[in-house]
């Protein structure tokens, strides 16, 4: 069973880093659509390159941070019990691998610009970022926590918007230059990170469908047509996330094409128009 909080904090990172990987993504491509090349992590401009790597350092610090609250203060180091570990922090544990995976990517990334000791291509980055959101899927794909019901409704809508984060980001690494993917990956990040916040309001807070609860650590609802309806609402929650990621995407890329549009940019189009 998850929190609040616990949905909040991940869905937080995920929105931040989604967002700002849509907002390069457009700029990238408007300021020089001929030279775009895909990036799994976007650097900061300007403050004399002192926040270039901000974006990895959030990753890298976020993914530590959760990851000490879920390995040692969830589990208050009570990691095995009769020489097994504790069954009734397996939930922490599972949580914990994800998040590991996540700190490696950041501490790779930074490794391969910061140092010479690990320079790896950007399709390598990309496939480097692909494991750890496969590690997501799997957790909560195969979670220890039984999720049924409601709750697993909510669940499974956020292991398919994983997976399009796994698709988005292996394209990425196998076609680098293509502006529609590098894009994909940054909306899938970030209605990622949006239905993380759905799912804590609508489990945990004040949006509970009509007829169910939350009780004895349980999403329980009086009823199949209760239950039915709560779905009902989830899958009209999802959809309206999407098409207001997509129209805040086009008013985006509308006015980074005004503002910072190359002259490249008219000209490209119409050559693909053209063909």
């Amino acid at each position: 069973m998850g929190s609040f909080k616990g949905h909040a904090v991940p869905g937080t990172l995920f929105l931040l880093i989604g967002v700002w990987h849509i907002w390069s993504s457009l700029f990238r491509y408007v300021s020089n659509p001929k030279a775009f090349r895909v990036r799994v992590w976007n650097p900061v401009p300007g403050f004399d390159g002192k926040l270039k790597y901000l974006e990895l350092y959030l990753v890298v610090i976020g993914a530590f941070i959760d990851l000490c609250i879920e390995l040692l203060y969830s589990t208050h180091l009570k990691f095995f019990v009769n020489g097994i570990l504790n069954p009734s922090h397996m939930n922490d544990f599972e949580h914990s691998g994800m998040l590991l995976m996540f700190f490696i990517f950041g501490v790779v990334s930074l490794l391969t610009e910061k140092t010479r000791f690990l320079p790896l291509p950007e399709g390598a980055l990309c496939l480097v970022a692909a494991t750890a959101f496969c590690a997501e899927y799997l957790l909560f794909y195969f979670h220890s926590t039984t999720h049924k019901g409601l709750e697993g409704h909510y669940h499974l809508l956020l292991v398919l918007l994983i997976a399009l984060c796994i698709l988005s980001t292996v394209v990425g690494a196998l076609l680098p230059t293509n502006f529609p993917v590098d894009l994909s990956s940054g909306i899938a990040i970030t209605l990622q990170g949006l239905w993380f916040y759905q799912t804590a309001f609508s489990l945990y807070g004040p949006m509970m469908p009509d007829g169910c609860q939350l009780k004895e650590d349980k999403i329980m609802c009086r009823s199949a047509a209760s239950e039915v309806r709560g779905k009902l609402l989830a899958n009209s929650q999802l959809f309206a996330m999407v098409l207001g990621v997509l129209v805040a995407v086009v008013v985006s890329f509308v006015f980074a094409s005004s503002k910072y549009g190359h002259p490249d940019l008219s000209s490209l189009h119409v050559e693909q128009d053209e063909e």
